[in-house]
């Protein structure tokens, strides 16, 4: 079983909490611009605790007085992050590692019997990330296969230097599956670790499907 770092957001009392609440909410889920909204929020928050575990140098600035010692990033990380869900999520990271790289990965379910599925990956975006941190994106982490192979396709562009994923929403069978099933360490930063998977596979107490949610539905 793959050894992982798991950071829960509303494991403390914040304003994390508020919008997590509202992208749950049925009534809060009628307006796109505010579920995308928040979705960039808890984006934000998630990329500030994550960037106190990044690498940091020392380096003097020269301010209009004097001239101070500052710890700045060594390097800006690689953001790659799943279509089409991942977006407004990804946008939260970017607004913070605003000099980050950004990959895409299409993703979806492929569905062989009405409640049998894979997960197939239809489509690359990739910056360099060999040596590079790389945090990837999705904001519904629910089985974990969309994760594992993301992280298959990602290791044949090279070796990242670490492997950050990033979720509003988990659920436990998720976790357990990245643990066992993920080829490379990772960390785990996520808003809340839910309750479980039901039938269908989707996250229960969840919030339903963030893309349709983000952009409307889909055909």
């Amino acid at each position: 079983m793959q050894e992982t770092s798991l950071y829960i957001l509303n494991k403390e009392n914040s304003i994390a909490n508020h919008f997590l609440a509202e992208i749950r909410k049925r009534g809060f889920q009628d307006d796109r611009m505010r579920f995308r909204k928040n979705m960039e929020r808890i984006g934000e928050l998630l990329a500030y605790e994550l960037s106190k575990s990044m690498a940091y140098q020392a380096e003097h600035i020269t301010t209009p007085l004097d001239t101070i010692q500052v710890p700045l990033l060594s390097s800006p990380p690689v953001l790659i992050s799943v279509l089409r869900a991942g977006l407004p999520l990804h946008t939260g990271f970017l607004n913070f590692f605003d000099q980050a790289d950004s990959g895409f990965i299409g993703a979806f379910r492929h569905y062989e019997e009405e409640e049998s599925f894979t997960i197939a990956l239809n489509y690359f975006a990739y910056p360099d990330i060999t040596q590079r941190a790389v945090i990837l994106i999705d904001p519904m982490l629910a089985t974990g296969k969309t994760l594992v192979k993301a992280v298959q396709s990602i290791l044949q562009q090279g070796q990242p230097a670490e492997i950050h994923m990033a979720a509003a929403i988990a659920a436990p069978e998720g976790l357990d599956y990245l643990r066992q099933h993920c080829p490379f360490p990772f960390s785990l930063w996520i808003g809340a670790l839910d309750e479980k998977l039901n039938s269908n596979a989707y996250i229960v107490p969840g919030l339903g499907d963030a893309g349709d949610l983000s952009f409307g539905p889909k055909q």
